[in-house]
């Protein structure tokens, strides 16, 4: 009889140190993972973007990638690589700050989506991670350490950082 009591103790026991250890890290600050959900992804396009000027020139071999590589529809290769060369830079940028966050988050992953969809089709894996960080920041916004946060709390208003 004893033997059938030790695994209940057992299992009560283990449980309980679930529940403690979920209790813990639901104190996780979110801002934190919001901080990193914006600044990964973002060196990332950023690095992309200094791959396809020297200066303030798009260079040639990156309209040559446009052309060649990545055709995508409807859009002048030329025309293609000078807007993935601004948006690659700017975009990241409002990232790392936590300015227009969400805007900025929407539109890397419209990138992300064209890339997936047009580009490179068999990268669903890495531009899923991708996804997953910006829609984290587009959903519960860019937290605490935003220059978003800084504004909606100047103004008072209802903080749509998504701070917590």
């Amino acid at each position: 009889m004893a033997e059938d009591v030790a695994p209940i103790s057992f299992t009560r026991r283990v449980l309980a140190w679930f529940e403690r250890a979920a209790m813990l890290l639901e104190r996780f600050p979110l801002s934190l993972l919001t901080f990193a959900a914006r600044v990964f992804p973002a060196a990332i396009f950023w690095q992309s973007g200094q791959t396809k000027v020297v200066g303030w020139q798009v260079t040639d071999s990156a309209v040559f990638l446009f052309a060649q590589e990545y055709r995508l529809p409807l859009v002048d290769p030329w025309l293609a690589a000078h807007l993935a060369v601004v948006a690659e830079h700017i975009f990241p940028l409002l990232l790392v700050l936590g300015l227009a966050s969400r805007f900025s988050a929407a539109a890397l992953l419209v990138m992300t989506a064209i890339i997936q969809i047009f580009v490179y089709p068999s990268a669903w894996p890495t531009h899923g991670v991708w996804a997953v960080c910006l829609t984290l920041v587009i959903v519960r916004g860019p937290g605490l350490f935003s220059l978003d946060h800084l504004i909606w709390r100047s103004f008072g208003s209802r903080d749509a950082s998504g701070s917590r």
